[in-house]
Parts: C-alpha cells; sequence; structure tokens
C-alpha cells in the first residue's frame, strides 16, 4: 500500500468525493461505512462547513466541497511526489556506506579496504570524510556518516565501539637510524633527533607532549603539519616521525623505515577503534563493510606480530 501523508479526515473525503458514495469509498479503504461517514462529519465540523449533499443516488459536493477537493487533490498529487522521492532516497541509502577516518588512515590503509570492497559489491555506493579526531566523532553523531575510523584515548559518550585495537604510537625512522638498531626507544632517545611531527590536536602528538612533560623533556619540532602523510616522506637522515605501526607499514614492510615502540606506558594508550552511533540500526552493506574493515585492521596486527617473532629469532641488525 503506498503511503499517504494526508490527514485521515482528508483521504476519506477524496475517496468519497471521488467515488460519489460511502459505501464504495469504505470498500476502497478497506474500513467500514460507518467509520468513513464519522470522519465526514468531523471534518465538516471543524471546517464548519456542508461539504456534501447526501442524495439517494449517491453523495454531490457542495461549492465548499469542490473547493475542498481541488485544493485536497493538489495536496495528494505532490505528496505521493514526496513519498516516491522518499523511498527512492531509501532505496539509494541501503546501497551507500558513509564512512569518517582521521587523515593517516585515508592515505593507504582506508583506500585499500574501500577498493577491495568494491569489488566484492560493484552496486555499493562509498562515500569517504577525512577530518580530524573530534570532527570525526561529531560526524559520527550528527547522522552524516555510518562508520568512522580514528585513534582514541578514552570512550566518547554516545558513540559505539564495533572493534578496538591497542594501537601504540611508534617512532618511525630511516632504516639507517642510530635508534634503529634498538629493539624500543624512550622519549629522551628521540627528542635528541629531528622530529617530524603532526598537529597538536592528533592523538598521538597529545600522548608524546604528555609524557614530555611527565618526565620535564622539551623539544623544538623540526617539521610540523596537520597532514601526517606529507611527513613520512619527508623522512631522511636522523629524522623522527610519530606514527603508528598501520600509517607506516608499507614503508617499513619494504626494509625503507624503521619503526621502534616506545617505552613509555603513556605511549601505549591509543586504541584504533571503529565508531558508529549507539541506537541506530545499520544496513545490510554497512555491517557488511565494518566486518570486511574488521579483517583488515586484524590482518595488519598479524603481519606485525609476525615480523616481531621473527626479529626475535634474529640477531639484533647491525647498520
Amino acid at each position: 500500500m503506498t503511503a499517504s501523508l494526508l490527514s485521515l479526515p482528508l483521504r476519506y473525503f477524496l475517496e468519497v468525493a471521488r467515488t460519489g458514495s460511502v459505501n464504495q469509498a469504505a470498500q476502497r479503504l478497506h474500513v467500514a461505512a460507518s467509520a468513513v461517514s464519522r470522519q465526514l462529519g468531523k471534518l465538516e465540523d471543524s471546517l464548519g462547513v456542508v461539504l456534501f449533499e447526501r442524495q439517494a443516488r449517491g453523495m454531490a459536493l457542495t461549492d465548499a466541497g469542490t473547493r475542498l477537493l481541488a485544493h485536497a487533490s493538489a495536496h495528494d498529487a505532490q505528496a505521493l511526489e514526496l513519498v516516491d522521492q522518499l523511498q527512492d532516497l531509501s532505496a539509494q541509502a541501503a546501497l551507500r556506506v558513509r564512512l569518517a577516518c582521521t587523515e593517516g588512515f585515508a592515505a593507504a590503509f582506508m583506500p585499500l579496504v574501500m577498493a577491495g570492497f568494491r569489488q566484492a559489491h560493484p552496486q555499493v555506493q562509498l562515500q569517504l570524510q577525512v577530518a580530524v579526531p573530534q570532527e570525526v566523532s561529531a560526524l559520527v553523531l550528527r547522522g552524516e556518516v555510518d562508520l568512522a575510523l580514528k585513534y582514541s584515548t578514552a570512550p566518547e559518550k554516545g558513540l559505539q565501539v564495533l572493534h578496538s585495537a591497542i594501537a601504540p604510537i611508534y617512532a618511525v625512522m630511516p632504516a639507517q637510524h642510530p635508534l634503529a638498531r634498538q629493539r624500543s626507544v624512550t622519549v629522551a632517545d628521540v627528542v635528541r633527533y629531528p622530529l617530524l611531527l603532526g598537529a597538536a590536536n592528533t592523538t598521538g602528538r597529545q600522548l608524546f607532549d604528555l609524557s614530555c612533560a611527565v618526565q620535564g623533556l622539551r623539544y623544538v619540532p623540526a617539521v610540523e603539519s596537520n597532514f601526517s602523510s606529507a611527513l613520512l616522506p619527508l623522512l631522511s637522515g636522523q629524522d623522527v616521525v610519530l606514527a603508528s605501526y598501520l600509517t607506516a607499514a608499507r614503508w617499513v614492510e619494504a626494509g625503507l623505515l624503521a619503526a621502534r615502540p616506545f617505552d613509555e606506558a603513556q605511549l601505549q594508550q591509543r586504541r584504533l577503534q571503529v565508531l558508529a552511533a549507539e541506537g541506530r540500526v545499520p544496513s545490510v552493506l554497512v555491517q557488511q563493510f565494518t566486518k570486511a574493515l574488521v579483517v583488515a585492521i586484524e590482518e595488519y596486527g598479524k603481519r606485525k606480530v609476525g615480523r616481531r617473532r621473527k626479529a626475535a629469532t634474529a640477531p639484533a641488525p647491525v647498520f
């Protein structure tokens, strides 16, 4: 049955006007004739006019009824068109997955997941917004995206965590860097070298600054950017960048860069999270994309663990 935006009295009025009969209108509406008569009476009482002349051959419109019929018919046609448009939007929404992520995921990881999902679901319509961590959360809360991927250090009200994984901050450096000889590094080690850092509102920078404050350490960034993907290609000589393993993985696994974990507890507190708004029911495609995203995150985790185990059984590298 096509949905109607008309009030019940107007719907009943239109059917009686079109059929000229209360009984026929009742049959088309699948209600009792008495219910139709009641609604007509309520409508006439509320308007203070008589809409029909009750005749032996049926119901004849009065002048007031004729004017109301013209208005109601036009309104009904517009309402039906609007219902069709809304249903089209609903059908499109069922094929759409709206995503948000912080900039570190947008350079390589998220596009890889999206490309694989498009191959498996050619009909999907993907939308990706890239923003700072606070805005990513706001996009989810406002209902502008279905899923978000970001780093987080604390729970956020109104957001449901669909997947969470420890995502410590690494010191990333050229493979020949002096610190690459170590299994792990400290903040005091790192601040002795040129630092290429993301903006102060990123989780990695915030935790690094907290650890520096606790230890009374100071530094001046050699390069600072709100676009962290520009930092890894800039690495040279004795530079150090703060990044997650996932962000730097393709360079590390190619042997171009080294990633070393920090000893400080503050830099182990960050988590990678897949987020959605609490209380919203996701479409089937959104649920399927969530699974694909979680699988991709877990695959990176397995690759990292595998590399750690291999390194643990091999002699320490000499550069």
